[in-house]
């Protein structure tokens, strides 16, 4: 018997439910994959109260000062050492208790205000802010997320004063971004008090001068298999060997990149960092801090650049004017200051996420370490452009920010790695399921008036875009109105373009395998992201800063660009051109 109207309209307003119940547990970011815009999450602009505001500032502004007078970034590339006088003058001003709790003597900064000191280290000299994000967003952090009360009491202590540092021992020559690939083995004793570790870490930041180390290794699951579990190691521990404390390497090199052999260490059980076998949960955690951290870096690096850019510009002549009388100049400084202003947007909504206690930030920590790490890389390439042959000689600072930029797009996950595997499939999985159990349903025959309603309601979407319903993004402002209109109209037809691509490529073994696929709904995502945080931070800080306008012009282009690039590319011929050349 054929529905009634009003059947079918009631059928769908149970589809949208089943729908909006689904998103509403989501994160910001997982939530555009379903076509929905959650402002709430982004808006108003996150500021910190006046009082932590205070003091983070404060902090800062001493970091800026010691910088200037004391941390002299060409002469650490040179040396490839960060001097004892540069590591004991951050322990005087407190750097590296930021992000310790109070109760042991931390200074209990959030996240936003150890920020504030991490750009101003990031724009200074590239390799001392990694050697502090080592020690502080993947070193303390795992013993501050992680470790119980007595661990917490007996360690965080003696990392306060510079006299202990602490490194996170993850990479191995199988396991890169393939943080699951882990081949150190700890194998527990049989009276169960301890733990036999054996194995080889490399590229470890701080691997080789690190007093506490968090190192990831394989244990018995008890069903003849095994999981990562995190455990707390010292260098005195009998096994423990640094291989190599200081790696030559192209960038970054004040930093002690350590490579570290474990033969038959044995370990207490009481320093297992978390549950046992979830050590995964632990590592992936702690690199959504580090992450971070990346877009507050590469903030400040991007600003540096952006200021040298300009100077040299408006100094240098050629043809009888400065090179900022040329359009194409003056492209790259537009081009830079968008992205840095866009940098700084998406790091500060990241933070907030993380000092909110919100549990789904993970996507967003993601989509910042690419955005700011590739957008920073075309800024400092920029900038040598238009230094000409000065920037390329080693008595100017551009040569470094080259090759300190360089690492950004690899470390803690490399980019192509990050879009694909945690953007692009983390992203669909939701949406991606339940459409697969909504097609299911409907093809299989499971005829129940539930499964019916669910299904018309989505299928009538499916078949009329139209019919989804158009997010709200929530400006106030009156002229970002029609942006906010343009945005909200990308993501419904985000939300709306996903279920033709997964239904285009059939399989879930096929669209696992679409990488090039993968990519453009990354950047699709990521540039959609980013452009929420950039209109709350106009609307918070004002409507008419031209370098945040112009981004917004810049992504929405790159996004109608990538959504045509999912029906019409040239990806079979790309294939077809690599295997030809690999064979």
């Amino acid at each position: 018997m054929a529905l009634t109207a009003a059947q079918v309209a009631d059928q769908k307003q149970k589809a949208e439910e089943d729908m909006l119940g689904t998103v509403e547990h989501l994160g910001f970011a997982k939530s555009l994959f379903f076509g929905r815009f959650r402002g709430e999450l982004l808006f108003p602009y996150p500021v910190l109260p006046a009082d932590k505001a205070h003091v983070a500032d404060e902090a800062a502004a001493k970091v800026r000062k010691f910088a200037d007078e004391h941390i002299d970034a060409m002469r650490i590339d040179r040396e490839s050492r960060i001097p004892d006088s540069v590591i004991q003058g951050l322990a005087d001003l407190g750097v590296y208790k930021m992000t310790i709790p109070t109760e042991y003597g931390g200074m209990g900064f959030g996240q936003q205000q150890y920020l504030k000191t991490m750009e101003i280290l990031g724009g200074h000299c590239a390799s001392t802010a990694v050697f502090v994000n080592a020690h502080h967003s993947i070193g303390c952090r795992a013993l501050v997320l992680f470790g119980t009360k007595k661990q917490q009491e007996k360690w965080l202590p003696g990392l306060l004063d510079g006299s202990k540092l602490c490194a996170f021992a993850l990479t191995e020559p199988e396991a890169g971004s393939d943080a699951g690939n882990v081949q150190t083995t700890a194998t527990p004793s049989t009276d169960g008090q301890s733990y036999t570790l054996s194995g080889t870490k490399h590229y470890i930041t701080n691997g080789g001068v690190a007093d506490i180390l968090t190192v990831a290794a394989r244990t018995p699951d008890g069903k003849g298999g095994s999981k990562v579990t995190c455990f707390l190691v010292t260098p005195d521990m009998p096994g423990f060997e640094v291989v190599e404390a200081r790696a030559d390497k192209c960038g970054i090199r004040g930093t002690a990149t350590g490579k570290l052999r474990f033969t038959d260490m044995t370990v207490p059980a009481e320093n297992v960092l978390g549950p046992v076998g979830k050590g995964l949960r632990v590592a992936l955690t702690i690199l959504d801090f580090g992450r971070v951290t990346f877009g507050a870096s590469c903030t400040g690096h991007g600003k540096v650049c952006l200021t040298a850019m300009i100077a040299h510009a408006k100094s240098r002549k050629q043809f009888q004017q400065t090179l900022s009388e040329f359009q194409l100049v003056q492209k790259k400084v537009a081009w830079a200051a968008a992205h840095v202003y866009a940098m700084e947007a998406a790091t500060t909504e990241a933070a907030a996420f993380i000092d909110q206690g919100h549990e789904d930030y993970m996507l967003e920590t993601g989509m910042l370490k690419v955005f700011a790490t590739e957008h920073l890389w075309t800024i400092v390439y920029d900038t040598m452009q238009v230094y000409g042959g000065k920037g390329y000689f080693t008595d100017q600072p551009v040569e470094r920010w080259m090759r300190d930029a360089r690492i950004n797009t690899i470390g803690e996950g490399a980019n192509e790695v990050l879009k694909s595997y945690l953007v692009a499939a983390a992203g669909c999985k939701a949406p991606g399921e339940y459409y697969k159990g909504l097609r299911d349903d409907l093809l299989g025959f499971k005829w129940n008036l539930a499964k019916i309603s669910s299904g018309l309601g989505v299928a009538s979407r499916l078949a009329v875009p139209a019919l989804a319903e158009t997010p709200t993004v929530p400006v106030k402002s009156p002229s970002l109105f029609g942006p906010a209109r343009e945005l909200a109209a990308l993501t419904k037809r985000f939300g709306t373009t996903l279920p033709k691509v997964f239904m285009r490529l059939k399989t879930d073994e096929a669209f696992f395998n679409a990488q090039l696929v993968h990519e453009r709904i990354a950047d699709i995502a990521i540039d959609l992201y980013v452009t929420a945080c950039v209109l709350a931070r106009l609307d918070h800080e004002g409507p008419d800063d031209t370098a945040g306008r112009y981004f917004l012009e810049l992504a929405f282009r790159r996004v109608e660009g990538n959504f045509r690039g999912l029906a019409d590319n040239d990806d079979v011929a790309c294939l077809a051109a690599a295997k030809a050349a690999l064979a």
